[in-house]
């Protein structure tokens, strides 16, 4: 293996071995203020809160990361705040929540109301595709610690969840079959790595259509939560398809992705030009799946024909299958992008 190829997202300035260990480190130090009401905490998509025995809150939080300097340099702030909602709400999906409420933090150096007024627009048009309220925020404004025309956004959704909905359920086993929902292209991750590429690759129409916003899954998978047909959900976003043994390490995943031509043309471009072998390409990028459901083979095609009547394309990726070591992998066929192996 190429160590250009291996390190190509590290050159971009991306420490993701240190960021995971933070996150360690941050779920030790949390663990000391946790009470019997919080049902699942830091390193989850969302956590959980009880209200009562039969029903739990679910909050997530998140950002947009560096997409925000594309933003800044085409002056186009929209579409990042339906960014900021789907990073949060999708979250919330995955532990089988529906989204209530959003609030939002906009921190700049001098408030430049055209720019923050469509950032709002954004966040408003994210909240009516999640089907949730906005309900606050915080506007800061800090001199001298933003460059002028530049700001960072973080995120909250707040949800509920009937205890016995949660998921994943513990029932996910070999034989059940995995569902991809196609993503709009890079959602919210890996930036670092996408900017430098577009640095030098000068294509205004590309920069364009790396500003496309995430997806929001909420209205064409609630349904079928609410009926009870999902096992498990992950979102694929920063590690990309490391996400998904988050749906229980006691399996495998077996996958087949689809054509590269039927997935957003981004990808095409990225891997031509990432210097990414396959390996790290799925641990960095959606690589065009937003979303992973995880399903009853007797269920399959139902929830195939709901989730094409709600616009989504899906692709049957394959099946969950029985652990053969030690450690939850997921097997991912791209005939491509090149075949690999991703261990949990």
């Amino acid at each position: 293996m190429s160590s250009t190829k291996k390190d190509a997202y590290a050159q971009s300035g991306v420490n993701t071995s240190e960021a995971d260990l933070f996150v360690e480190k941050i779920a030790g130090l949390a663990k000391s203020t946790l009470n019997s009401k919080v049902k699942a905490a830091v390193g989850g998509y969302a956590s959980l809160y009880a209200l009562n025995k039969n029903q739990f809150l679910a909050a997530s939080t998140d950002g947009v990361g560096t997409k925000l300097k594309l933003a800044f340099e085409l002056n186009q702030h929209t579409t990042v705040g339906i960014d900021l909602v789907a990073m949060s709400v999708n979250d919330v999906l995955c532990v089988g929540a529906t989204p209530m409420f959003f609030l939002d933090y906009f921190a700049t150096g001098r408030l430049e109301r055209r720019i923050g007024v469509e950032v709002l627009e954004g966040i408003v048009q994210g909240c009516k595709e999640a089907g949730c309220a906005l309900v606050g925020g915080e506007t800061a404004e800090m001199p001298g610690f933003y460059q002028d025309g530049e700001y960072d956004l973080a995120g909250f959704a707040v949800g509920t969840v009937d205890a016995k909905s949660v998921l994943p359920k513990k029932e996910v086993r070999p034989g059940d079959v995995i569902l991809g929902l196609s993503s709009t292209g890079f959602h919210s991750n890996g930036f670092s790595l996408i900017r430098q590429l577009l640095s030098s690759d000068g294509n205004a129409d590309l920069k364009k259509l790396a500003l496309t916003p995430t997806r929001i899954y909420v209205k064409s998978l609630q349904p079928l939560l609410q009926k009870g047909w999902i096992k498990g959900l992950a979102h694929i976003t920063g590690s990309g398809f490391l996400n998904i043994p988050r749906i229980s390490t006691k399996v495998d995943y077996q996958i087949t992705m689809p054509p590269l031509d039927s997935r957003p043309q981004v990808f095409q471009w990225v891997f031509e030009n990432s210097g990414l072998d396959s390996e790290e390409l799925y641990k960095t990028f959606n690589m065009g799946v937003g979303m992973v459901v995880i399903v009853d083979p007797k269920k399959k095609a139902q929830v195939i024909a709901a989730l094409k009547k709600g616009k989504e394309k899906v692709w049957d990726l394959g099946l969950v299958q029985k652990r053969k070591t030690k450690h939850s992998q997921v097997l991912i066929e791209d005939r491509d992008c090149g075949s690999c192996s991703l261990a949990y």
